[in-house]
């Protein structure tokens, strides 16, 4: 049986018909790839509703290429403009973007690019051998493990708060809140959402990742108004991203088996695999100075573990009819219309079925990798042109995006709200990577807790699994402090012998040349404020209700108070010196705050809502790019018309294509009507 199954999907997965509709997904998902905030489950989403009438061999073969190739190809923007891709390369930008900026935005890809498709066949691989015993393994993790794995995820904050625990935590918590609006996952009660039918359902996380990081860094560049590329020119290659792979190859068998297994675990690998990827990297590397401002490791880690997981994600969903992320959710949906069921017969009388699914899996993994491959030295070209044009266009994109949601103009005001948080956090130099593993943590950390509780009550703590999985965490922190320890303790030594040398003055131990003075008035103490009014707000709009429903944030609140009144007394107690790179701008012959021009900048996102309120979404567009153009970039009113009418164009034909629609505004549905 076994034999003629492997025959059976040899023969479908070589035939012309499979193979025409697997590259045509794997196109569709590059596309949907370089569109941030997108990613697979949009992606999927906007799929479904054409495979209906589909033949079982056609539109299997479409989703397989769009599951390989989108952890692929959302690199581009998370290594080209800051902006994660998906919920799952929000990793890649630590280190991506800044190489970018330094002009190796061509390596960047290309490491990422190879390590995506290394990690890809790895993940299929696993997949290929385990696909019988997996079932077994994962009926064994209970809800005890799973709640711990989840702290084991959110252990990450740490590697990640910088020099500043203090902030780190209240950051991750902050996450964690905003991830608690809506419903309760064990009681359905309502939490936070400031009576808004909006919010009943929470924050959506393209929304949240978009104003995190992708307000923040396109207005940033705004107000420079530079290319992205700082030095110039474009110094790094793919052959080097090649290369760079190839001397990782250590890093890439540990995380690629790390990004399977943790893809398989149900409800937890597909967000945050990239970063406990990233957090072990940087966990047992000697040398951390280059982490976070362009250490090509930090590129590679979280992307061949990124796609190794679509092959773990696939054991759950294919054997258990569990899916191992949200993405593999909407792929379950898929495959229920194909009429195909998961579960114990895809190991049984649909064998042949799991093998075409894994094999695909693999050839759209190589196919997707060439073809970003041959696009990343003519796409890093972007990083060459002045931003005044890129702006606005990318603004454009998100927008379009973050509407994706919803539809409905609440998706833009969230967006507005967080892109403020998001640029509060940047220029404070607050760990915005904590907060996104809060938020995308905070559900299934609630979830595992209470079931475990009321599974196993406190005797989850003497489960087998979940020693392991704590011993584990520890020796990890543990570590991670050593490595951290062992390198400031280098880095204060190479200090002391340069002073000796004459290589450098105690004036020069600064890292920037530029320096904020803030005292008890600083706008960060009233951030702090802000975030404990925040905590206080959820602590008692918690406290009525249920215990299960309420227990989760009280905890998480009043921990959060707690930190932040510490940290507030810091910021009292004496003057801060901080470090904020290009803290301002020469315009003019004049120095003009860097704060002032980025809030100003900033009032493009009020704008733009207003705008799209009254006028309607195509609209604003159109005005906001003409006027961004010509105002920051000095151009002629036909240039940037031109500008506008293209991208316009292009949107207006992705809308059709893809059956979507935008906001009409008050004037367009009076025209309607009329």
């Amino acid at each position: 049986m076994e034999v003629d199954a492997l025959f059976n999907a040899f023969a479908e997965l070589m035939s012309i018909q499979h193979m025409l509709y697997l590259f045509g997904g794997v196109l569709l998902g590059i596309i949907v790839g370089i569109l941030p905030g997108l990613g697979g489950i949009v992606g999927f989403s906007i799929m479904i509703p054409f495979i209906y009438g589909m033949d079982v061999t056609s539109a299997l073969a479409m989703l397989i290429g769009m599951v390989a190739v989108i952890p692929t190809s959302d690199t581009f923007t998370s290594v080209l403009m800051g902006i994660p891709g998906s919920s799952a390369s929000q990793a890649t930008v630590l280190d991506g973007y800044p190489l970018a900026q330094k002009g190796q935005a061509s390596r960047a890809l290309a490491a990422a690019f190879t390590a995506s498709l290394i990690g890809g066949l790895l993940g299929a691989i696993i997949l290929t051998f385990f696909i019988v015993f997996a079932r077994g393994i994962i009926l064994k993790l209970g809800t005890a493990e799973l709640f711990i794995l989840g702290i084991f995820g959110l252990s990450m904050v740490g590697v990640l708060s910088g020099k500043s625990l203090y902030k780190g935590f209240i950051a991750a918590a902050v996450g964690l809140l905003l991830g608690c609006i809506g419903s309760a996952p064990a009681t359905g009660e309502w939490r936070m959402t400031f009576d808004s039918y909006y919010l009943f359902d929470g924050i959506k996380l393209v929304i949240l990742g978009l104003g995190v990081y992708a307000i923040p860094e396109i207005i940033d560049l705004l107000v420079k108004n530079q290319q992205i590329s700082t030095n110039g020119k474009l110094s790094g290659s793919w052959f080097q991203g090649v290369k760079d792979t190839w001397a990782a190859r250590w890093i890439i068998a540990r995380c690629a088996p790390m990004g399977a297994m943790i893809g398989a675990i149900p409800g937890l690998g597909g967000s945050v695999v990239d970063w406990i990827a990233y957090g072990h990297v940087l966990q047992t590397s000697k040398d951390k100075s280059q982490f976070g401002k362009g250490d090509i490791r930090g590129v590679i880690a979280p992307e061949c573990a990124n796609n190794a997981k679509e092959g773990g994600g696939l054991i759950p969903t294919l054997l258990l009819g569990v899916p191992g992320s949200g993405s593999m959710a909407v792929f379950l949906g898929g495959l229920t219309i194909l009429g195909i069921e998961p579960g114990p017969a895809m190991v049984g009388s649909n064998l042949g079925v799991s093998y075409t699914i894994i094999w695909s899996l693999a050839i759209a993994n190589v196919v997707g990798t060439l073809v970003c491959l041959g696009l990343a030295n003519h796409i890093a070209k972007i990083t060459k042109i002045p931003y005044g044009y890129v702006a606005p266009i990318m603004l454009m994109i998100i927008f379009f995006a973050a509407l994706q949601a919803t539809r409905s103009l609440e998706d833009l005001i969230l967006l507005m709200v967080i892109g403020a948080l998001g640029i509060l956090f940047k220029h404070f130099d607050w760990p915005r990577p904590a907060l996104l593993i809060g938020f995308i943590l905070a559900g299934t950390i609630e979830t595992y807790y209470y079931q475990a509780v009321q599974f196993y009550s406190w005797d989850m703590l003497y489960r087998p699994g979940v020693i392991g999985i704590v011993l584990f965490m520890i020796a990890s922190i543990g570590l991670s402090t050593y490595f951290k320890k062992r390198s400031d303790k280098k880095e204060k030594l190479e200090k002391e012998n340069r002073i000796k040398n004459g290589e450098l003055s105690e004036e020069d131990l600064e890292e920037n040349k530029t320096n904020y003075t803030y005292t008890f008035f600083s706008g960060e103490l009233f951030m702090v404020i802000g975030l404990i009014i925040f905590a206080a707000y959820a602590l008692f709009d918690s406290i009525p209700h249920d215990f299960l429903g309420g227990v989760f944030p009280i905890v998480i609140s009043s921990i959060m108070i707690i930190f932040s009144i510490l940290l507030a007394f810091q910021l009292v107690s004496k003057t801060k010196q901080r470090d904020v790179l290009g803290a301002s701008i020469i315009e003019n012959g004049e120095v003009t705050t860097y704060w002032k021009e980025t809030w100003k900048s900033f009032l493009i996102l009020p704008a733009f809502l207003v705008a799209t309120w009254i006028l309607g979404f195509i609209p604003s567009v159109a005005i906001m790019i003409i006027a961004t153009i010509r105002i920051k970039m000095q151009s002629s009113w036909l240039k940037a018309s031109i500008i506008a009418a293209l991208s316009i164009g292009s949107l207006w034909f992705m809308c059709n294509l893809l059956s979507l629609t935008l906001p009409t505004g008050l004037l367009g549905d009076l025209i309607l009507k009329g």
